[in-house]
C-alpha cells in the first residue's frame, strides 16, 4: 500500500481507519489473517463516502457485515475491508404497502423481531437468521421456505460507474443464494434495503418465530462457524451427503465438521483458515467421488491461497460483501 494513499485516508477519515488488523476478529468463524486497512462505518452515508474514496484511489475493497459466509486466507487481504455497522431501521405503517426501511449493516434478525413487535407479518423467517441485511440482499439469504427476494422491494446500491441506484428484484437477478451483485462484488455496495410487510396477529407471528428458533437450535450447532458450508444440491441435502461419506466429526487442527450437522464446520479452538479449507476440500472431493455430486460452497474465499482453489472459485464467483 502506498504511504501517500494511506496518509490521505488518515487525514480524511481519522479514527475510522485502522491499519494491519487481524480479520479473525471480524469473521464469525474466527479465522483469517491481516488486512492492510480497516474502516468501521456507523451509517449508510459513511459507508458510501469511504467506499467511494477507496474506489477512486484504486484500492481493492471488501465490505463486511457480520463476517459470516467468508473464509479469509491466513495470509490476509491486500487493500481495505469496510466493516458495516450502519444499523438504522424505520418502520412505515401509514402507507400501502407497509414497509421496513433499513441500513445494510442492521442485523436481519433485528428486522424480523421489530416487525413482530409491531404485529407485522412476512419477515418471520428472517428473525432467526444470523448476518446483516446487506449480506441477505447480496446473497438472497433465506430459511424455512422463504428468502430475501420474497420481501425485498428495493435496495439503494452504490455502483462504481453510476453512483447510487435503486434496484428491485429484477435488477438483482436473484436465484438460489446468489445475485447480480454477488457475481460482481467489486462493482457494487448495498447501502439500504426496503422490505414489504403486512398486518398480522402478533401472538401468531411470535409463535411462528419461536417455532423457527426451536428448529434452528435443534438442527444447527453452536460455536464459531460461517453458517452453512455448501449449498444444498437439487433435491438433496449437503449435510446428509457429507455424513454419508463418513466425514461427520472429522477434525483437522482446530476445525471440525460438526458431529451435529455435517454442513457446518466449527472452529473448536485456534483453527486456521487452512484447517477449514482442508475440511471443505475433503468433503467436496469425497462427495464428488462417491456420489458424483458437485458441492457448491455457500461461502466465498478471500485472499491468497497456497493451494489451487479453482475447484471452488469457478462456482463461487469471487476470490477477492455478505457478507
Amino acid at each position: 500500500m502506498q504511504d501517500s494513499k494511506v496518509r490521505v485516508l488518515r487525514d480524511k477519515f481519522n479514527s475510522m481507519l485502522q491499519e494491519n488488523v487481524r480479520l479473525a476478529n471480524y469473521t464469525t468463524i474466527g479465522v483469517g489473517g491481516e488486512v492492510e486497512l480497516l474502516f468501521v462505518v456507523r451509517d449508510a452515508e459513511q459507508l458510501k463516502q469511504v467506499v467511494k474514496s477507496l474506489w477512486e484511489m484504486a484500492i481493492p475493497t471488501r465490505v463486511f457485515g457480520s463476517g459470516s459466509n467468508v473464509l479469509v486466507s491466513d495470509k490476509g487481504l491486500r487493500g481495505a475491508v469496510v466493516v458495516n455497522h450502519a444499523h438504522n431501521i424505520k418502520i412505515h405503517t401509514n402507507q400501502k404497502p407497509m414497509t421496513i426501511w433499513t441500513e445494510s449493516g442492521a442485523l436481519l434478525s433485528a428486522v424480523g423481531r421489530q416487525a413482530a413487535a409491531r404485529g407485522l407479518s412476512g419477515m418471520e423467517w428472517a428473525a432467526t437468521i444470523p448476518g446483516t441485511v446487506g449480506g441477505a440482499v447480496y446473497g438472497n439469504a433465506g430459511a424455512f421456505g422463504k428468502e430475501t427476494s420474497c420481501n425485498l422491494m428495493e435496495a439503494e446500491v452504490l455502483t462504481r460507474t453510476a453512483g447510487v441506484e435503486k434496484w428491485g428484484c429484477a435488477e438483482m437477478q436473484y436465484s438460489y443464494r446468489t445475485s447480480a451483485i454477488k457475481h460482481n462484488p467489486d462493482q457494487f455496495v448495498i447501502l439500504t434495503a426496503t422490505f414489504s410487510v403486512e398486518t398480522g396477529e402478533r401472538f401468531a407471528i411470535e409463535n411462528k418465530i419461536a417455532e423457527f428458533r426451536d428448529r434452528r437450535l435443534r438442527n444447527q450447532p453452536a460455536g464459531q462457524s460461517f453458517g452453512s458450508t455448501f449449498r444444498n444440491p437439487p433435491e438433496k441435502k449437503a449435510g446428509q451427503l457429507i455424513e454419508a461419506v463418513g466425514l461427520k466429526g472429522k477434525q483437522i487442527g482446530g476445525a471440525v465438521i460438526s458431529p451435529q450437522h455435517a454442513n457446518f464446520i466449527i472452529n473448536t479452538s485456534g483453527a486456521t483458515a487452512t484447517d477449514v479449507y482442508k475440511l471443505m476440500r475433503m468433503a467436496y472431493e469425497e462427495v464428488k467421488k462417491q456420489f458424483g455430486v458437485t458441492l457448491i460452497p455457500e461461502i466465498e474465499f478471500l485472499g491468497d491461497w497456497d493451494d489451487d482453489i479453482s475447484m471452488f472459485t469457478h462456482t463461487t464467483q469471487s476470490t477477492s460483501e455478505l457478507v
